[in-house]
C-alpha cells in the first residue's frame, strides 16, 4: 500500500508538472501570435498619423482636444466594435500660448543675445510691454527661499539651473529629480518679489529646444515664467560668471475659463467575472507647440491596439477590458480625478490597471506598484510570468505606474506602467521636435504586443 501511494504522487505530480508545461507552451505560442499579428496587422501607426498630422497638438480645453475625442470615440465604436463606449465628462483647464515668445539677454561685453524660449503651460503672461531684469542665478528651491529671506530676489528674474542628473541610467529617474524647478520655481520666485522665472529645460540634452510643461502658482504668488533651451542656460550661466546680466522676456499667455471636456471609454464586458476590470490607457492631451506623438499619442495608440490585436485574434476575455484616453493629464489631471472619482462611486474594482505614458520606444517592460497591503502578494503572481515575457526583452520591477492610472491605488488592483527605452524620450519632451517622424513604426507596434501579452496574462490567470 506503501508503494501504491508514492507511486500515486509521484504520477501525480509527472501529471501536474505536465500540465503547467503544457499550459506554458498555449501561452508561449499565443503570445507569440500576439506579436505576429501587431507586427503585421496592427493599427497603432496609422492612428497615430492621424492623431498627430490631421489633429495635431492637443492642450486640454482646444478644439484639437475636442476632435481627438471625437475621433477616439469613433476609432472604439466605429473600428474596434467595443460592447460600450462613452464620454465621460471633466471640466479641464483652459491655457492659451498667445504670441510668439521672446527672450534676449542683455550684457555690456556681448550686446544682446537671443535665447530660444518658450512659456510654461499655466503661466501668466508679461504683458505686451514684458519684463526686463538682472538675473539671479539659483540650483534649488531652497537656495531660491534662502536669498529670498535676505531680500535678494526683489525685482530680479530668477533662473533655476539645475540640470538633469546625468548618471542617471533611467533618465525618468533624473528628470524626477529636476523637475521640481520647473513646477514650483516661479511661485517660489515671486513669493520673494521677483518679476519673472527662467527654468533650464528638463532634459538630458545639450540642444537649442526648449522645453515646456506646467508650473503651479501656490497661495497667489504669480511671476511669469519660461524655459529656455540647455545651450541657452549654458550661455547665460558663462555670461554671469564674468557680469551682472540682465534679461528681457515678453509673454501674452494667459489663463481662461475652464472647459468643458471629456474621457473616452470603451468597454469588453467579461464572460467569467465582469466586475473585474483590466484597465489599459494612454492620455489624450498633450503641449501645443508639437504634435504629441510620444507624449502620448503612442500611448492611446498602443491602448487601443491592444483591443484591435485581441479582436484580430478572436480572443474572449473572461475579465472586463477597458480602454481609456484621459483628458488633461498635462496641466492639471481633472480626466483622472473625474474617473477615479466616478469609479469609487460605483463600487468598480480594477484588477489591474496599465498607463502607457513613456513614449513609444524600444518595449523594456514594466514597472508595478499597489497599494501596500496587496502589492507583494500579487507582485509574486506576476513575476512567475517572467519565462513568457523575457524572450521579447520585457523584464517585470517594482517602480512607478503613472499620473493617470496611480490614482486607482486605494482599490487595491495591481497597477502598472509601460517602460520602454528611456535614452531619447527627452529629446522630444514637451518640445516642437514630438512629432510623428521621430517614432519608429516598429518600436510602437512591439509596445502594442507587450501590453496585450500582459493583458492576455492577467485576464487568463487573474492575480488570486
Amino acid at each position: 500500500m506503501k508503494y501504491f501511494l508514492i507511486g500515486l504522487l509521484v504520477s501525480f505530480t509527472f501529471f501536474s508538472n505536465a500540465q503547467v508545461e503544457k499550459t506554458s507552451d498555449k501561452d508561449a505560442f499565443f503570445i507569440k501570435e500576439i506579436y505576429n499579428k501587431a507586427l503585421t496587422e496592427g493599427k497603432s501607426y496609422d492612428w497615430l498619423m492621424y492623431l498627430t498630422q490631421e489633429i495635431g497638438g492637443r492642450l486640454s480645453g482646444s478644439p484639437e482636444a475636442a476632435a481627438a475625442v471625437e475621433y477616439t470615440r469613433q476609432v472604439m465604436k466605429n473600428e474596434l466594435g467595443m460592447d460600450t463606449v462613452w464620454l465621460q465628462p471633466c471640466m479641464v483647464p483652459h491655457w492659451v500660448r498667445g504670441e510668439k515668445e521672446q527672450c534676449r539677454m542683455i550684457s555690456g561685453r556681448m550686446g544682446t543675445i537671443d535665447l530660444a524660449c518658450v512659456a510654461l503651460g499655466g503661466s501668466i503672461g508679461t504683458g505686451k510691454a514684458g519684463v526686463s531684469a538682472e538675473v539671479v542665478e539659483v540650483q534649488t528651491l531652497d537656495e531660491a527661499e534662502e536669498l529670498g529671506k535676505q531680500g535678494k530676489l526683489k525685482g530680479k528674474i530668477v533662473f533655476y539651473n539645475r540640470g538633469f542628473d546625468q548618471t542617471q541610467v533611467n533618465t525618468m529617474a533624473a528628470y524626477g529629480g529636476a523637475v521640481d524647478q520647473r513646477v514650483y520655481g516661479p511661485s517660489t520666485a515671486a513669493k520673494h518679489g521677483a518679476v519673472g522665472a527662467l527654468i533650464r529645460s528638463m532634459t538630458n540634452k545639450t540642444d537649442n529646444v526648449p522645453h515646456t510643461g506646467s508650473t503651479y502658482y501656490k497661495d497667489g504668488h504669480e511671476c511669469p515664467a519660461v524655459a529656455i533651451s540647455t545651450m541657452a542656460a549654458d550661455e547665460l550661466a558663462l555670461a554671469m560668471e564674468k557680469e551682472t546680466v540682465k534679461v528681457y522676456f515678453r509673454t501674452t499667455c494667459e489663463n481662461l475659463e475652464p472647459e468643458l471636456s471629456y474621457n473616452v471609454i470603451g468597454e469588453i464586458k467579461g464572460s467569467e467575472k465582469p466586475d473585474e476590470i483590466i484597465l489599459v490607457s494612454g492620455h489624450l492631451d498633450s503641449w501645443d507647440i508639437g504634435t504629441g506623438a510620444h507624449d502620448d499619442g503612442a500611448g492611446c495608440v498602443h491602448s487601443l491596439d491592444v483591443i484591435n490585436i485581441l479582436n484580430i485574434l478572436k480572443y474572449k476575455p473572461k475579465r472586463t477590458l477597458r480602454c481609456v484616453m484621459y483628458m488633461n493629464e498635462e496641466n492639471g489631471g481633472k480626466g483622472a480625478n473625474a474617473y477615479r472619482d466616478i469609479s469609487n462611486e460605483n463600487k468598480e474594482f480594477h484588477m489591474a490597471a496599465i498607463e502607457s505614458d513613456r513614449g513609444g520606444f524600444t518595449p523594456r517592460g514594466f514597472t508595478a506598484d499597489g497599494h501596500d497591503d496587496i502589492f507583494n502578494d500579487k507582485f509574486k503572481k506576476v513575476i512567475e510570468w517572467l519565462p513568457l515575457l523575457e524572450p521579447y526583452g520585457l523584464n517585470l520591477r517594482k517602480g512607478g505606474s503613472g499620473a493617470d492610472v496611480s490614482k486607482l491605488k486605494d482599490q487595491k488592483g495591481l497597477l502598472f506602467g509601460f517602460e520602454p527605452d528611456s535614452q531619447r524620450y527627452f529629446d522630444y519632451h514637451h518640445t516642437p521636435a514630438d512629432v510623428p517622424d521621430v517614432v519608429n513604426k516598429r518600436e510602437l507596434e512591439l509596445g502594442a504586443a507587450a501590453i496585450t501579452a500582459l493583458v492576455y496574462l492577467l485576464d487568463k490567470y487573474g492575480l488570486d
